[in-house]
């Protein structure tokens, strides 16, 4: 026996187990997606971190995945741009959630009773020079 068909023999087992391996990252990453999702909808705040958790799986996992996510982020850049935001290594966590609220905010109340702008001003107001 050779060291090329002993190499060989082991390269297979290999390649099959890292293919298990990856398929089993990405099945967990939908059932945690999934989890996530109606952890979202029910009260907690537990859904937003699992959904985040699952969604790191599956597109660092999957080829397939990420090609659709980026081709999502193409046609609805301000949707997915926050979520892209979280996936980073160190989530700007802070920002995006006041950037969500503030949207939210735009979106559902007329100008004039919006108080997150006026709760910013007051607490990041620069001081005057003198």
């Amino acid at each position: 026996m050779s060291l090329a068909t002993i190499r060989e023999r082991v390269r297979v087992p290999r390649l099959l187990l890292n293919r298990l391996a990856r398929a089993g990252l990405v099945a967990i990453g939908w059932v945690l997606i999934v989890v996530g999702a109606i952890g979202a909808v029910l009260p907690g705040h537990l859904g937003l971190p699992l959904l985040v958790v699952g969604l790191i799986l599956v597109l660092r996992s999957s080829r397939g995945a990420r090609k659709q996510f980026i081709g999502l982020q193409r046609r609805h850049p301000n949707i997915v741009f926050p979520i892209r935001r979280l996936l980073r290594r160190e989530p700007e966590v802070f920002p995006v959630a006041w950037h969500q609220a503030l949207r939210i905010e735009r979106m559902l109340l007329p100008r004039r009773w919006r108080p997150a702008r006026a709760v910013r001003r007051r607490l990041f107001r620069r001081r005057r020079a003198r």
